[in-house]
């Protein structure tokens, strides 16, 4: 059977399903593309930003700035731009930060959760029908060609719709299982370069106050 044939044997279900499965690629692609942008440049900015920072401060926010579409650099960037900030303000301000980032890491996964869930129960009412179908076609008196044709027709419907629907429903889920262990990672570096950048921070602020101190000393 070629793959229209597969398709029209499914019934109408079939279209629900087809939306979902094209739903379902669009968002697989667009998250796998940020994933891999982020795994690409993360690591190695992230080491270049706390880098600068610990010799020259002030040069950060220009190297933060050009990598703008990275999340961890807009934490970092709203946290340092709060001019004056003690270290406990400073860890505030990224706590605050990392939680504004968290919706664009969790991006879509209502949309994954949806397709999951969904996709089967469509499988099984169109697993329904065409047990209606096959039924509704059954002379008990005996099956005639026409009839009999009828009754496997639905029988056909009834097993394409159900692996159409957990074909859809699995795919999915791999998917999301695997964006979603990028997320838990994601969250866990961005708790560990947050804390890196908050030693610094207080370093810097110290160092700072001894030197204010030392220079009212000396008035």
């Amino acid at each position: 059977m070629s793959l229209s044939e597969i398709f029209a044997a499914g019934g109408i279900v079939m279209w629900p399903l087809l939306v979902f499965s094209l739903c379902a690629i669009a968002v697989t692609v667009e998250r796998s593309l940020f994933w891999y942008r982020i795994k690409k440049q993360e690591r190695k900015i992230v080491k270049d930003v706390l880098q600068l920072y610990r010799a020259n401060p002030p040069a950060v926010f220009s190297r933060l700035k050009q990598n703008i579409n990275l999340p961890i650099s807009r934490i970092f960037l709203e946290a340092l731009e709060l001019e004056g900030a003690s270290p406990n303000q400073f860890r505030l301000a990224l706590e605050s930060a990392t939680q504004a980032e968290l919706p664009l890491l969790k991006r879509f996964n209502t949309v994954f959760e949806t397709i999951v869930a969904v996709a089967p129960l469509l499988g099984l009412l169109g697993t329904i029908l065409g047990l209606i179908r096959s039924f509704s076609s059954l002379n008990l008196g005996g099956l005639s060609g026409a009839n009999t044709g009828l009754v496997t027709g639905g029988i056909s419907e009834a097993l394409v719709s159900t692996a159409a629907g957990m074909i859809v429903a699995i795919f999915t889920l791999l998917f999301a299982n695997l964006f979603r262990g990028f997320y838990r990672r994601q969250i866990a570096l961005l708790q560990e370069y947050g804390g890196q950048l908050e030693i610094l921070y207080e370093w810097h602020h110290q160092a700072l106050n001894t030197k204010e101190m030392a220079y009212a000393g000396s008035r």
